[in-house]
């Protein structure tokens, strides 16, 4: 098998133990909620956004949802240090890019 379909198949078996459920109770019944989450961590290459879902939202297991290239939903701890530093990582990529891009009034000058 090659690594990167290893890589893939490990990453589907993740995205199983991962499932994303309707809340239960809560100010945001529509909001979704983590069954539970990994401690295996994620690539963060593989990473292309993330969000919070918390206790305050009507989650009974607080979790940080990564959003993977392929649009995958995978739920993460969010005390760990590994998912700190891919929210990190992705926050300076969406900063760089917001530098780099012009603000639209400035293109219809």
């Amino acid at each position: 098998m090659a690594p990167g379909a290893a890589q893939l198949l490990a990453l589907s078996l993740l995205v199983l133990w991962t499932s994303l459920a309707p809340a239960l109770g809560g100010a945001n019944d529509a909001e979704d909620c983590c069954l539970s989450v990994t401690q295996r961590p994620i690539p963060s290459n593989i990473v292309r956004a993330f969000r919070y879902l918390l206790v305050t939202d009507g989650c009974r297991v607080p979790a940080v949802v990564f959003t993977t290239l392929r649009g995958f939903q995978l739920c993460a701890p969010p005390e760990q240090p590994w998912v700190g530093r891919i929210i990190r990582r992705l926050k300076r990529i969406s900063a760089k890019a917001s530098l780099v891009l012009p603000s639209p009034a400035s293109c219809l000058q």
